[in-house]
């Protein structure tokens, strides 16, 4: 469209003086919808919160529409530190003398094909994760965020589970000789295992920020190293020789949640790409009303 020779000048609110001159440290948006392509090839849709700092004082407010079209580096290329970084001096180079610094926090979900355990079976398993960068005086840094569901049976409950066992075992087979066949046959039936402990679904927290020499967002990896430390991550589609696995592995990884986060630190803190962690775990209690839950950090300054 022609733009008529005497057409008024649109009128740009945002350059006027503020009324009151303060520098404000965010100003940006929230909820912007938007696809993700990540290293694997996967194509995700993502929320994106955008925004700058307002450290001219003086200016009304920033150009919002700016950080919105900065985005669309976003669509074409696979997610990596290289490519936030861009994108986060693309807000900073169009807010130039009214920005010192940038942020951009995506919040999508990795979907993740995960084998059963024993049988040929595999389903898809969904991740919910965030990855946050920012561009600042002390640089650029990038975390990443992501949730692992697991099972967590408790300990306590286990070793009272098993006195019971005990206690039935001493009362039927009291002063009588005993006889293998017997005793298989006790181990299986309901009078034999009168107790069993108690398991809850667990979830972890994992914070980490990268490396500021990484090359890449190690997301898969991430998870993938998490759920090996704890040994009992959630299953998508079994069979009944997955289900005894499983119920194996539950009964030789007992775990308070002080125990879960102590593994997780263990397993993580010493990957080359990770520079600090935050891990938080939440044991969804099966006996009580409440949730156990356990936090530790690591060379976790406050970015």
């Amino acid at each position: 469209m022609v733009k008529p020779m005497n057409a008024p000048t649109l009128p740009d609110i945002a350059t006027q003086t503020a009324l009151e001159q303060q520098p404000l440290d965010w100003v940006g948006m929230c909820g912007i919808a938007l696809p993700l392509l990540l290293d694997d090839g996967q194509r995700v849709a993502a929320r994106a919160d955008a925004g700058v700092s307002l450290d001219d004082g003086a200016a009304r407010g920033i150009h919002m529409s700016r950080l919105y079209l900065a985005l669309a580096l976003l669509e074409h290329e696979p997610l990596s530190p290289a490519l936030l970084r861009r994108v986060l001096q693309r807000f900073l180079d169009s807010h130039q003398g009214l920005s010192a610094s940038a942020s951009l926090c995506l919040h999508t979900e990795v979907l993740l094909k995960r084998p059963a355990l024993v049988s040929p079976l595999a389903g898809w398993k969904s991740y919910p994760a965030s990855i946050a960068a920012r561009q600042d005086s002390r640089g650029f840094h990038v975390e990443l965020s992501v949730a692992v569901s697991y099972s967590s049976t408790c300990p306590c409950s286990a070793a009272l589970a098993r006195q019971l066992i005990q206690q039935r075992f001493s009362e039927d087979f009291h002063n009588r000789p005993l006889e293998h066949r017997e005793v298989l046959a006790w181990l299986g039936s309901p009078q034999g295992i009168v107790a069993t402990p108690h398991s809850q679904r667990s979830s972890a927290q994992l914070q980490i920020r990268l490396n500021p020499a990484a090359t890449d967002l190690p997301l898969e990896a991430l998870i993938d190293r998490a759920e090996a430390a704890l040994g009992t991550a959630l299953q998508t589609a079994v069979k009944r020789a997955d289900e005894q696995a499983f119920a194996l592995a539950n009964g030789q990884n007992p775990m308070f949640c002080e125990d879960a986060a102590r593994r997780l630190h263990l397993a993580l803190r010493e990957q080359p790409e990770v520079h600090g962690l935050h891990l938080r775990v939440v044991h969804a209690e099966s006996l009580h009303a409440h949730d156990a839950v356990a936090e530790i950090r690591w060379n976790w300054e406050v970015a």
